[in-house]
């Protein structure tokens, strides 16, 4: 899981298993609250998700800005990048 869009499909496939979406809905610029109806337990299990695919937790603060689908990508991104 290295790239935005392996992220993104990982993403999606999770997030239609999980919370029992149409993958039609998911897209980059989907709202998690608004769009996809992702509450804030909803978003913890996502968190925990994440951390079984990565190894590495997103912090809760970090998470708390993030409002799209293309949000979580870039936080996971950043998360698995090596440190330079």
């Amino acid at each position: 899981m290295q790239t935005r869009d392996d992220i993104f499909n990982t993403l999606r496939d999770a997030l239609v298993e999980l919370f029992e979406l149409d993958p039609e809905r998911v897209s980059l610029e989907s709202n998690l609250y608004q769009d996809l109806e992702i509450d804030s337990i909803d978003a913890v299990d996502l968190i925990d998700h994440i951390k079984r695919q990565t190894g590495k937790k997103i912090a809760a603060e970090e998470f708390k800005t993030v409002r799209t689908v293309s949000d979580v990508v870039e936080a996971v991104y950043r998360l698995v990048q090596p440190a330079a």
